[in-house]
């Protein structure tokens, strides 16, 4: 009954705006009509797709935009701003453009954190792209006063509707793609100083990225996960870059001692890290000969995963390991040269300088 409900409670935002744009359409088809816009009611339907479609990437951008300004509020600085797959990043000081996707995701803003303390600021950060949602709702319903009897106001109406339902899905705590939203992490942020921490260094660990610093070049103390709290996805993820650091640092046998510990264990980790903590298992098995238990993590769930992240270093990686070891040249010499191609426009050349050091590990020239 808990998880109807929870489903219920995501679903309901956007029942309610379909059903609300059934109504526009019947509206604003009327008006279209009398003011001559083509095709009546269904030209009433195209204005209204359209208007949806670019609501949804306004809203995200304006989301995301909240991140950015409530964090310069609270003493966060740039580090880097996400749309799509369009990411402007603060690199040597000055903004460059890169192109970087994650699955399930629309956009991000990273911001590198004040320094750490137990009053770390994270509550405004977390839900401004909420409050900058809501603002924007209201300057879009603003605009369709004036035009609310002409069709032309289905589409300052649609953008309000957008942002509202946006604003409720993020600022409502509740998980969303196995993700925990904004208002989520507010909750366990305001509770844990564990997840507090969590956030901090993950924070920390993008801008050194951005920086050009390997995981292995880092400081040791970042890593260092408590084996309380676990059950937080901010706390869980920390045992995921401590995996990556051994990585990293090559230390495949203990890498992959960790990673079959953690992925044992009771966690809300998140999905997406828990797709690509089983990339780098693989890979480790793989390394060590173990050809059948790297197979064997491979779950229809899994090769999923890696169609829809086709273009991360980490996937990419793991499909070449698999093909070298299966003697495939041809399928080898594909991933590589899609590596090569991700390499050209990915944001952190030092993740890719050490997922080379590892490819090279199967004895092949990945360089």
């Amino acid at each position: 009954m808990k998880k109807l409900l929870k489903r219920l409670l995501v679903a309901a935002p956007m029942l309610a705006m379909g059903f609300i744009c059934g109504i526009l359409v019947g509206r604003y088809g009327l008006y279209a009509e009398e003011s001559g816009l083509p095709g009546g009611v269904f030209g009433a339907m195209a204005v209204l797709f359209a208007g949806f479609v670019l609501a949804m990437y306004l809203q995200i951008a304006v989301h995301e935009a909240g991140h950015l300004v409530f964090g310069l509020l609270t003493g966060y600085q740039f580090c880097s701003y996400r749309l799509g797959s369009l990411m402007i990043l603060r690199e040597d000081g000055r903004l460059r453009l890169r192109r970087f996707s994650l699955a399930g995701t629309g956009g991000q803003c990273l911001m590198t954190p004040p320094p750490w303390s137990e009053t770390l600021p994270v509550v405004l950060y977390n839900l401004g792209g909420c409050l900058m949602n809501l603002a924007a709702s209201l300057v879009c319903f603003l605009l369709w006063l004036p035009l609310r009897s002409h069709w032309l106001g289905a589409l300052p109406l649609v953008c309000a509707l957008v942002g509202l339902v946006y604003a409720l899905l993020n600022g409502i705590p509740m998980k969303a793609g196995g993700v925990d939203n904004d208002g989520r992490n507010v909750r366990s942020l305001t509770r844990s100083p564990n997840a507090r921490r969590a956030f901090w260094v993950q924070m920390k660990i993008c801008e050194a990225q951005a920086k050009g610093l390997r995981l292995c070049q880092m400081p040791e103390d970042w890593f260092l996960w408590p084996e309380e709290d676990l059950d937080n996805p901010l706390v869980a993820s920390i045992g995921v870059f401590a995996c990556n650091r051994l990585m990293d640092q090559q230390r495949l046998s203990e890498a992959r001692e960790a990673m079959e510990g953690l992925l044992a264990r009771e966690t809300d980790m998140p999905g997406l890290y828990r797709s690509l903590l089983t990339c780098d298992l693989i890979f480790c098995r793989l390394t060590a000969g173990d050809e059948t238990g790297a197979r064997g993590l491979l779950t229809a769930d899994l090769q999923r995963f890696l169609r829809s992240m086709k273009t991360y270093p980490t996937v990419l990686r793991t499909q070449y390991a698999l093909a070298v070891t299966e003697g495939d040249t041809a399928q080898a010499q594909k991933h590589l040269a899609a590596f090569e191609k991700m390499a050209r426009h990915y944001p952190y050349p030092a993740d890719v300088e050490s997922e080379r050091e590892l490819m090279a590990l199967l004895g092949a020239a990945a360089v």
